[in-house]
């Protein structure tokens, strides 16, 4: 019975406070004063950050309070009843808007039920799905972090008319579903006081910023650290055997594996001026394997010197074949090998020339044994000494074009280990840059 009693009350209190009630005028006494209205938002989660067309798009607690004079009424008077529910669409409501909306349908609030009490005070939480635009920063992505603003203020009604502020001084997170891909530092709140161009009244607004910080840990493993592991196998390329015809092959490969990742970073980052952290990483590697490839190609070319390459010159040969040589502890055993084989050369050569030498000799016993007369032994001997000269010269000309191709691919052996530990040093280098930045 009581309840059937409240209940008629009820109904009684809603009929007596909205037969004369207009909800499309400013609820005061005095239109000459300024109606307090306080904001809070309370963050529930962050549906998606479109670092490309720059738009945030978050789920949001919207709630709202002030005074309608007109909705009091006396608790004793309606069996103690304090407050009472009904549509948001019987009283006036402040237009507060998203100053920095950018959804294509203009989508508000959605219209739930305020909150009546007995002394005037209307209470209204809603939800609603926001997109706002913010100014995304992707220099250091991907371990950037963003500042995205929400703002709030009233469209139509001036400072003199409506005076927002803010319940909290910072957005309520206490319900925040945590995001995979943002971590929330936090959420101040600011009211500001602005004069447009366009009026002369001031409008106040109150501003959310939302601090983002990135969880890098899906591009590191995803796009970081295989491009360091792709550009730790361009200085390898000089390591392999200039014969094997896989060092020119080997740095283009691994120059289009990078085009690729840096094509996957292009597309989710905006086209700004701004080239983030990783796709510097990217073009400096890209660089240096460019020069690299074109440095085996260069290498290359010294390794397939022909014999009728020029000698190693002595500044070359000083420089390259003993210092560098060994600073990037090249050992070859040409060298030590060619000297015996010229002592052999010139012992056989020598052995010969004795041999014939002793042409007179040997012509007296030709003579003896062949009955040969020595005027046409001696003719003889001097065809073949000729013979024997020319094949001599030969072999000697063969012997040092062996030599100069020799040298010159020794040369080119000691130019690739040096290259080889440089660009590893470059590699790691342009890594640790990459990393201290990031920290």
């Amino acid at each position: 019975g009581c309840q059937g009693a409240q209940g008629r009350f009820a109904y009684k209190l809603f009929h007596d406070l909205f037969t004369n009630y207009s909800s499309a005028l400013r609820p005061v006494e005095d239109t000459d004063r300024a109606l307090n209205v306080t904001l809070q938002v309370t963050l529930s989660q962050i549906i998606d950050m479109d670092e490309r067309n720059q738009v945030l798009t978050s789920y949001l607690w919207v709630r709202q309070a002030w005074l309608d004079a007109h909705l009091t009424w006396d608790k004793d008077a309606y069996d103690g009843i304090d407050s009472i529910r009904v549509p948001s669409s019987y009283v006036w409501l402040p237009d507060i808007i998203l100053y920095n909306n950018a959804d294509d349908h203009f989508s508000s609030s959605m219209e739930t039920n305020v909150v009546l009490r007995s002394d005037g005070h209307i209470t209204w939480d809603s939800p609603a799905i926001t997109k706002s635009s913010c100014k995304v920063d992707v220099s250091y992505f991907p371990f950037d972090g963003q500042r995205c603003r929400l703002t709030f203020g009233s469209w139509t009604y001036n400072g003199n008319q409506i005076d927002l502020r803010n319940r909290l001084d910072s957005g309520d997170l206490t319900d925040f579903v945590e995001n995979v891909e943002w971590e929330v530092l936090g959420m101040p709140a600011t009211r500001n006081v602005i004069t447009y161009g366009c009026c002369s009244e001031p409008y106040p607004d109150v501003t959310y910023t939302l601090l983002l910080r990135r969880r890098a840990s899906f591009y590191i493993f995803n796009l970081l650290l295989p491009c360091i592991m792709v550009s730790f196998l361009a200085p390898l390329g000089f390591y392999l055997p200039a014969d094997s015809g896989e060092k020119v092959s080997l740095g283009v490969t691994v120059l289009l594996a990078l085009t690729v990742f840096q094509l996957l970073v292009a597309e989710s980052m905006p086209p700004s001026e701004s080239v983030p952290l990783i796709g510097k990483y990217y073009i400096a590697t890209m660089t240096m394997i460019t020069a690299s490839t074109a440095l085996t190609i260069f290498i290359m070319n010294v390794h397939h010197c022909g014999p009728g390459a020029w000698p190693v010159p002595p500044w070359a040969r000083q420089l390259i074949l003993h210092h560098m040589a060994r600073l990037c502890c090249v050992y070859e055993v040409g060298e030590s090998c060619k000297s015996p084989q010229r002592a052999l050369g010139r012992r056989v050569g020598r052995g010969d020339t004795m041999g014939l030498g002793e042409s007179p000799g040997e012509g007296k016993a030709g003579a003896e044994v062949g009955g040969c007369p020595r005027d046409r032994c001696m003719c003889h001997h001097n065809s073949l000494l000729r013979n024997v000269n020319y094949i001599t010269g030969c072999f000697r000309r063969h012997r040092a074009a062996q030599r100069r191709t020799g040298e010159w691919k020794k040369v080119a052996k000691v130019m690739d280990r040096f290259f080889m530990w440089v660009f590893f040093l470059m590699v790691f280098l342009m890594s640790a840059l990459v990393l201290s930045k990031a920290a």
